[in-house]
C-alpha cells in the first residue's frame, strides 16, 4: 500500500515566489520600456488646433504635445532610466528607486491630463500671428493623443508599483554574486615549486599566488 503525506513538498513551496518575481519582472519591464516609448510618441504629435483672426481671416493653428507642455517627455525618460537603476541597487535604493519609477507615471498622467484643456500654446501663437499681445485662439480642439501619454504613464505607473511590491525578489548587476545570489568561490591555485622560477614567474604575470596560500 503507498503511502501518503500530507506534508507539501519543499520545492512547491518556494515555486510560488519564485514564479510571482520572475511574471513580476517580466512584466514591469514590459510595461515600463512601453510606457516610456508610448509617452515619447504621444508628446510629438498633435495635441490641439484652432484658429487666430488675422486681417479679417482665419489662420489655422497647431500645436504638438511638446509645445503644450514638456512634462511628460521629460518624466517618460526619467522612468525609463529608474527602470534599469532598478537592478542597479539594493534593499532600501531599489525601494527609493522604485518609487521614482512610479511618480514618474503619476506625474505623466497628471500633466496629460491638465494638457487637454491647455490652450496656452495656441493663445501664444494667436497673439504672434494677429500682432496683438491679447488676442487668443479661437474653435479650440483636441486631439486623442494626450490620453494615448496617460495610457503610457499608466504603464509605468503600474512597472513601479510592481517594482515596489516584488522588487526585492528581482536579481540585481553585482560581479561578486552569480545569478542565485551566493558568492562566487575564490579561485585557487596550485602552489608552484619554488625550485622552477619560471613557474614563479609565469604564475605572477597571470596574477595568482605562487605560494598556493
Amino acid at each position: 500500500m503507498e503511502y501518503v503525506t500530507a506534508v507539501p513538498h519543499p520545492r512547491s513551496e518556494a515555486a510560488g515566489p519564485a514564479r510571482a518575481g520572475r511574471l513580476s519582472l517580466a512584466t514591469a519591464l514590459l510595461a515600463g520600456a512601453l510606457g516610456a516609448a508610448v509617452a515619447l510618441l504621444a508628446t510629438r504629435q498633435q495635441w490641439s488646433s484652432g484658429t487666430a483672426t488675422v486681417a479679417g481671416g482665419d489662420f489655422p493653428l497647431t500645436a504638438k504635445g511638446s509645445d503644450v507642455t514638456g512634462v511628460p517627455a521629460a518624466l517618460a525618460i526619467v522612468g525609463l532610466a529608474a527602470l534599469v537603476a532598478v537592478f542597479a541597487v539594493r534593499k532600501v535604493g531599489r525601494f527609493a528607486v522604485a518609487a521614482l519609477l512610479a511618480l514618474s507615471g503619476v506625474g505623466i498622467v497628471v500633466a496629460a491630463l491638465l494638457g487637454v484643456s491647455d490652450s496656452s500654446a495656441l493663445d501664444e501663437q494667436a497673439a504672434s500671428a494677429s500682432g496683438d499681445a491679447a488676442a487668443t485662439v479661437d474653435g479650440l480642439s483636441h486631439t486623442a493623443w494626450p490620453y494615448v501619454a496617460v495610457a503610457g504613464g499608466a504603464l509605468i505607473l503600474l512597472a513601479g508599483l510592481l517594482a515596489l511590491r516584488y522588487g526585492r525578489m528581482w536579481p540585481a548587476m553585482s560581479g561578486r554574486y552569480e545569478r542565485n545570489g551566493a558568492p562566487r568561490a575564490v579561485r585557487r591555485t596550485k602552489a608552484v615549486d619554488p625550485e622552477r622560477p619560471e613557474e614563479m614567474w609565469k604564475a605572477l604575470d597571470r596574477g595568482e599566488d605562487p605560494t598556493g596560500a
